[in-house]
């Protein structure tokens, strides 16, 4: 829908976008670009300028039918400036060719995971080998996971386990100025048993490792799923996190109207909170996927 003022926080598009939007593009195709493709773009509401306060990802996982070549092109036109959770290799070279980074590079699996002494030696090496290959691409983050609850194994042992893992990666992390994050999910819907499922946990975490380069990854989804509060626990925890991710409730599907959160007023939040990291996009789109990360990205675009 377009509208006679700005695009509203409900990610519709307003005549002055339109205007805006169709001048880049025109630019575009009188360097040699297509202007019917161009006018199908802006008609599509898939090429936008970012105001600048966030800086946009998308999990490639979530565009499993779309090439990375093809997410990275059409992506840098609607605003994206990376892409999340790639590995090592190749990938890193086709993001790097336009002009993207990756924004976060997996390492380990989500269980087995850190919070058992047995996994130690299988995810720190994994870690490690993430680490160095992120720094060497000049990227910044990489992931981690505490792994599930388990037999007779506490909270409080496991955040002792994890702790005592990552103290022996960290000092890797800083000298390579690479931030680890552990990634808050879920364990009432999605990940079963998932021992980081609360923010207070991860935070302890972050206080037990003592680091500047160990940080969390908070899922906006997950997190809205094991303990609400959203707005007031990002105010509250600001500075142990280092990354956030998005995704509608119920569903993890498109964060338009169609679900519970309002992501704008929570997008508000974190810039006020002088948040410079990434803020992801990881749902998983019932549309067309181009059309709704678009969207997704107006909508966060405070």
């Amino acid at each position: 829908m377009v509208t006679d003022g700005k695009a509203d926080d409900g990610g519709r598009i307003s005549r002055r976008d339109v205007i805006v939007a169709a001048g880049g593009m025109a630019a575009a195709a009188a360097a040699g670009g297509s202007a019917a493709r161009a006018a199908e773009a802006v008609a599509k509401g898939l090429s936008y300028t970012p105001k600048g306060n966030i800086n946009h990802s998308a999990c490639k996982w979530c565009y499993r039918r779309i090439s990375l070549e093809e997410l990275c092109v059409k992506g840098k036109a609607m605003g994206l400036t990376a892409i999340d959770l790639l590995g090592p290799g190749k990938a890193f070279d086709t993001v790097k060719k336009h002009g993207l980074v990756c924004s976060m590079v997996s390492s380990h699996g989500i269980n087995p995971g850190l919070n058992q002494k047995k996994n130690h030696a299988r995810c720190l090496g994994a870690i490690r080998r993430s680490i160095e290959a992120t720094a060497e691409a000049g990227f910044a983050n990489v992931i981690c996971f505490s792994g599930n609850r388990a037999q007779g194994l506490t909270d409080e042992e496991g955040l002792d386990n994890c702790a005592e893992a990552l103290k022996q990666v960290v000092g890797l992390a800083e000298e390579k100025k690479i931030t680890l994050c552990m990634e808050l999910l879920n364990s009432k819907r999605n990940h079963k048993g998932y021992m980081c499922d609360r923010t207070a946990w991860g935070v302890a975490l972050c206080k037990k490792v003592g680091s500047g380069n160990f940080k969390l990854l908070y899922d906006i989804y997950h997190m809205q799923i094991d303990e609400g509060d959203v707005i007031a626990t990002i105010r509250e925890n600001a500075d142990y996190i280092a990354h956030y991710h998005t995704g509608g409730v119920p569903g993890r599907h498109e964060i338009d109207e169609s679900q519970e959160l309002y992501y704008p007023a929570i997008m508000r939040a974190i810039v006020k909170t002088g948040f410079k990291g990434f803020v992801a996009q990881e749902f998983v789109p019932s549309r067309d996927p181009l059309t709704s990360l678009a969207q997704a990205v107006r909508i966060c675009d405070v």
